[in-house]
């Protein structure tokens, strides 16, 4: 099953550009959950807050989690992320709920999965899919968080390695087709997933698509730990994977030049899905969909991508203008899947 959702994403990506989806967390923000909605029933004795845990609404409140799918399917969207940005015992020790991550995972990827097969069953040509989101957790493995001991790291990658595990077992076994590093800003954080990934391949005897992408952090075009787009590329590249890109961090305009970076460096499809332009004073994102879209324009004009997407501030709107625009252009030539 595996190799053939593989060849078939493949045979696609070599007839037209895929669409991903745009931010869960913009759309959850819609909802104005209070932290009664956050807990639910079955947390309702939880002593420890639970607001603004994004991914715990997959087992509370899994109907809205359903719905923002469904309306990016709706929108034009090939692909949605589970909603597992934060699903690590890392990222969700902030909570005390590292025993939930597998749940999490598991129950985030099939509410993904039954809305996605519900789309292709209505449209049998145009498939659609699900891409588990392993977000980079929030500690860092390459750097100090300790400005004083330069030396000392929060996390180990045996500590990522061994949380990305448990991640990557619960999205499979809740039915993702493809399994999303996204957000890098530590490519060590990347590496121990791409190694806990290969690990549950072997272990299961399958072949998983593998979508790899980065954030530029700044005006210098590096990462937060230090590299440019092609040393990014480079330091990834031993991979098999199905996608390389960039999200987050920068508007779509000023991704352009990294994207040429990859686009000129890799075999690899191109992906991107930016944030709706650069946040505003007070953190939100000011870009309208025709505004985002006519800058994806551009690289689909030039040849640059593969997938295309939205990340933080964008919404089915945004979405629905960027398939629109894509629609119209070949994708970028892929030589390594022909």
């Amino acid at each position: 099953m595996e190799n053939l959702k593989m060849a078939k994403i493949k045979d696609i990506l070599k007839e037209r550009i895929l669409v991903l989806d745009g931010a869960m967390g913009t759309m959850l923000q819609r909802y104005k959950f209070t932290e009664e909605d956050f807990r639910g029933e079955r947390f309702k004795d939880w002593e420890h807050p639970l607001q603004g845990n994004n991914d715990l609404l997959s087992l509370t409140q899994p109907k809205a989690i359903a719905e923002v799918h469904r309306k990016y399917f709706e929108a034009g969207a090939d692909i949605v992320e589970t909603n597992t940005f934060s699903g690590t015992t890392i990222a969700m020790a902030d909570y005390y709920m590292e025993e939930f991550v597998y749940d999490l995972n598991y129950e985030s990827a099939k509410i993904a999965r039954q809305v996605a097969d519900e789309f292709t069953v209505k449209e049998p040509n145009k498939p659609r899919f699900v891409a588990g989101s392993i977000g980079p957790t929030n500690k860092t493995a390459s750097m100090s968080p300790d400005v004083n001991d330069p030396g000392f790291r929060a996390v180990s990658f045996e500590e990522l390695r061994i949380a990305y595990k448990q991640q990557v077992e619960g999205l499979l076994d809740g039915g993702a087709d493809i399994l999303l590093v996204e957000t890098i800003f530590d490519t060590l954080n990347a590496k121990a997933a791409l190694f806990a990934i290969e690990e549950v391949k072997e272990e299961r005897g399958i072949d998983v698509p593998i979508m790899i992408s980065g954030t530029i952090t700044d005006a210098s075009g590096r990462t937060l730990s230090g590299q440019t787009a092609e040393a990014f590329l480079i330091s990834v590249s031993h991979i098999p994977m199905l996608s390389v890109g960039f999200n987050c961090a920068l508007g779509a305009s000023q991704l352009v030049p990294h994207l040429e970076v990859l686009s000129a460096k890799t075999d690899y499809a191109v992906s991107a899905h930016p944030n709706a332009g650069l946040p505003n004073a007070f953190g939100e994102y000011d870009e309208t969909p025709e505004q985002m879209a006519k800058q994806i324009k551009e690289y689909v004009e030039k040849g640059l991508v593969n997938i295309v997407g939205g990340c933080c501030g964008t919404t089915p709107e945004h979405i629905a203008a960027i398939a629109q625009v894509v629609k119209d252009y070949d994708p970028r030539e892929l030589i390594i899947f022909s």
